[in-house]
């Protein structure tokens, strides 16, 4: 049963790169309207990927739209070897680090994530909301190349081949990147969450 389950996982998976490869193609030919569904497809995506690695929300839309803005203008470059989220995914995590370097704001505020949020919900999402905010901050204190590795494996779900290809770096330092922000997060959520690493 689990077989036929992957197997409908991988198909849909596979439908969805087809999808998106032939956006991108005609992306390439200035199709506006292909342009505009990949950008429905992937604002949210790389909305939270970006707040992830740069830490600053003031610069998640500056560096979403130059992300945006070089696959308007180069798709034609996209060769297809890969996968269309892998080279999007790439182009925004450079954009990010270039920004980051551009930088001249002061360090990042590490308590913002302790921070209760204005939009409290019910009490069944207290325990919730604590559980997430030990989490942000315990990521919160990784650099920017471990976030990036923690946040496109757990929550964007891409393999480390792919990571790496978005890195521009080889699998092994992904893995060890992976390794030692998995190492960070243990002793951070000790006795709270470790058990879910």
């Amino acid at each position: 049963m689990v077989g036929v389950a992957s197997g409908r996982i991988a198909t849909v998976a596979r439908g969805d790169d087809d999808k998106e490869a032939r956006l991108i193609d005609k992306v390439a030919r200035g199709d506006l309207r292909a342009f505009e569904d990949l950008y429905r497809i992937y604002h949210p995506r790389l909305s939270r990927f970006l707040l992830s690695v740069t830490r600053r929300p003031q610069l998640v839309d500056e560096v979403l739209s130059d992300t945006l803005l070089v696959v308007w203008r180069r798709s034609d470059g996209f060769e297809g070897r890969g996968k269309v989220s892998t080279w999007i995914f790439a182009i925004a995590y450079h954009k990010a680090l270039n920004a980051l370097r551009r930088l001249d704001e002061p360090p990042e505020d590490l308590d913002a994530d302790r921070r209760e949020s204005p939009d409290a919900g019910p009490e069944q999402q207290v325990g919730q909301n604590q559980v997430r905010q030990v989490l942000l901050k315990a990521i919160g204190e990784l650099s920017a190349d471990h976030r990036a590795v923690v946040d496109l494996a757990y929550f964007h779900e891409i393999n480390y081949r792919d990571i790496a290809e978005i890195m521009d770096c080889p699998v092994d330092t992904v893995k060890t990147r992976m390794f030692h922000a998995r190492r960070h997060l243990k002793t951070k959520l000790a006795g709270q969450l470790a058990d879910w690493l």
